[in-house]
């Protein structure tokens, strides 16, 4: 019989810097009064569900969110996993497309400003799951982490996934992974929002 693993991906709630258009990467912000709903919303829906295990990105935004859910579902953050931690976004922390554009021009995106790279983030975020999955394996696990890395390390995991709508602050987003290969069952999910 071939063991399921399922692993469900949250993008952490909003936060000031994500109203105002700035990048984070690593800059470590907390949720604002949004994101905290946010989470108790998602966390209200998880609630309703199976999972067994939760993990977070070791960043403030994502832990809080994760902490919030894992309170409602009565169980402990298993552990902060450095491997999903946002992109790192080099020169561009802290600046709107505005600032971007007066700083370095409108071509701005074709300079070397110290962003990590897609290929970096895509074979960090597909290490740090796939070790996840080989950990806990046949588990029901939550992971909350931020939308540049999710949509980088969903790009590694199940190749040919559309990728192109952005990930919405704590949208879920479920992968399963049965005989060695990952599929995607839902994408960038936010039912709960209505809530």
């Amino acid at each position: 019989m071939t063991m399921t693993t399922t692993i469900g991906l949250i993008r952490h709630g909003s936060t000031l810097w994500n109203k105002e258009g700035r990048i984070q990467g690593h800059t470590d912000n907390p949720l604002d009064e949004e994101g905290l709903q946010q989470a108790a919303k998602i966390a209200e829906r998880l609630s309703g569900e199976e999972w067994e295990l939760i993990y977070s990105s070791d960043m403030l935004r994502a832990r809080q969110t994760a902490e919030i859910i894992a309170a409602r579902l009565g169980l402990p953050v298993a552990g902060l996993l450095p491997g999903i931690r946002e992109m790192h976004g080099g020169l561009l922390e802290g600046t709107t497309e505005q600032e971007r554009v007066e700083r370095w021009g409108k071509e701005w995106r074709t300079l070397e400003l110290g962003l990590e790279t897609n290929e970096s983030g895509r074979l960090r975020g597909s290490r740090a799951i796939e070790e996840l999955a080989a950990r806990h394996p046949g588990r029901r696990i939550l992971v909350v982490s931020h939308g540049a890395i999710l949509r980088s390390t969903l790009g590694g995991l199940v190749p040919g996934l559309d990728l192109s709508r952005l990930l919405k602050n704590t949208s879920l987003t479920r992968i399963i992974k049965s005989g060695g290969a990952w599929t995607c069952d839902l994408y960038n999910c936010v039912e709960h929002h209505s809530i």
